[in-house]
C-alpha cells in the first residue's frame, strides 16, 4: 500500500467497472478510503447490478484498504448530494472526487430519441454537476480539495452517432473549466481527463456495433485493435488528487495506454479585423481566401450510401 493518499477521503462514481474501478484501487492503493459509486448498469443505463460496487469494495478490502459500496443514482441533484454525503457521513469529509459515471446511445442525430439524449445528458453532464456541487460546497470550508472529471475527445472533436454523448462530454469539459476558475481560490484544483480504455462506455463506442458505415480516424482504428486497460489511466488520477499538484487547474489530459498528453486550451488559429462592419462583399473575398484557406470541409457533400467520419482529427 503507498502512502501519497493517507488520510483521504474520495469518492468515484461509475466505480463497479473498467475506468472508475481502476480508479478506485490504484486511490485506495495510494490511503485513501473511497466510496465506490455505482448503480451497476449496462452501458446503456439499463438494469441495476449492485454486485459490482459490492465487487469493488471488497478487492480495496482485500488489499488492505478501506472503502464502502454506494448505489445512488448521479442523475439527479438528491443523487448527486446523497453520494458525497455518503463520503463525508463515513470518513468525516470529502477530500477527492472522481466522476466517471456514464452512459451511451449510439444513433444517428436525425434517428436519436428524445429520451436517449436526455439520459446520456442527465448522466453525463448533470451527473457530473450534480456530485460536483455537493463536494465543491464542503471543500470550499476545508479550503482544500480535488475534482477530476472524465470528459471525451468526443467533447472535443466531435462523434458521429453520439451527438448527445458529444454534448455532454463536451459540456464537462467547459464545466471543469469554470469550475476551476471559481473554486480555485478556495484550494479546489478542477480538471478534466479524456482517457480512452476498455469499459461499458467503451463497449458502445466501438465502429463496428454502431449499424452505420463510419470512417474512424487511423488513430481511434489502432486504439480499438490495442489493448487498453484501464488501469493505465488510474496513476494520473492518482497523481491529480495528491497535495503536490495543488498547482495543476483548470487543465485537461488525454490518457492512454501509457500515454500522457496535455490539451492547449482553445484559441483562436487566424484573426482578420477592419474598421467598422464588415460588407457580403468583403466577407466573400476575405472567409475563403483568408479564414479559410487550406481547411478542408470534413464532411462533404457525399452520393448514396455515405460514409460518415466517426471524429475530426
Amino acid at each position: 500500500m503507498g502512502t501519497t493518499l493517507a488520510g483521504k477521503a474520495a469518492v468515484v462514481t461509475g466505480a463497479g467497472g473498467g475506468i472508475g474501478r481502476a480508479i478506485a484501487l490504484a486511490l485506495a492503493a495510494e490511503g485513501a478510503k473511497v466510496v465506490v459509486n455505482d448503480l451497476g448498469t449496462t452501458w446503456r443505463g439499463q438494469g441495476s447490478r449492485p454486485q459490482m460496487a459490492d465487487g469493488v469494495v471488497q478487492e480495496i478490502k482485500a488489499a488492505g484498504g478501506t472503502a464502502i459500496a454506494n448505489f445512488e443514482s448521479v442523475a439527479t441533484m438528491q443523487g448527486g448530494e446523497r453520494i458525497v454525503a455518503a463520503c463525508e457521513g463515513t470518513f468525516g469529509k470529502i477530500d477527492v472526487l472522481v466522476t466517471c459515471a456514464g452512459i451511451v446511445r449510439t444513433a444517428m442525430l436525425w434517428d436519436m430519441t428524445e429520451d436517449d439524449f436526455d439520459a446520456v445528458v442527465a448522466t453525463h453532464l448533470k451527473g457530473t454537476f450534480s456530485c460536483t456541487q455537493a463536494a465543491a460546497r464542503r471543500m470550499m470550508k476545508q479550503r482544500s480539495g480535488r475534482i477530476i472529471m472524465t470528459a471525451s475527445d468526443s467533447g472535443l472533436f466531435g462523434s458521429a452517432t453520439m451527438s448527445g454523448y458529444a454534448a455532454a462530454k463536451g459540456g464537462i469539459y467547459a464545466l471543469a473549466l469554470s469550475a476551476a476558475l471559481e473554486l480555485g481560490p478556495f484550494g479546489i484544483t478542477v480538471n478534466a481527463l479524456c482517457p480512452s480504455a476498455t469499459s461499458r462506455v467503451g463497449d458502445g463506442q466501438k465502429p463496428e456495433e454502431r449499424g452505420f458505415r463510419v470512417a474512424p480516424p487511423a488513430r481511434i482504428v489502432a486504439e480499438f485493435g490495442a489493448p487498453r486497460p484501464p488501469e493505465d489511466v488510474a496513476p494520473m488520477v492518482a497523481y491529480l488528487a495528491r497535495d503536490e499538484a495543488a498547482n495543476i487547474n483548470g487543465q485537461a489530459f488525454r490518457v492512454w495506454s501509457g500515454k500522457i498528453g496535455r490539451f492547449s486550451p482553445a484559441s483562436l488559429s487566424r484573426l482578420v479585423h477592419k474598421q467598422g462592419r464588415w460588407t457580403q462583399e468583403e466577407l466573400a473575398v476575405t472567409v475563403p481566401n483568408v479564414l479559410m484557406q487550406g481547411v478542408t470541409n470534413p464532411s462533404p457533400p457525399q452520393g448514396e450510401n455515405p460514409v460518415f467520419p466517426f471524429m475530426l482529427e
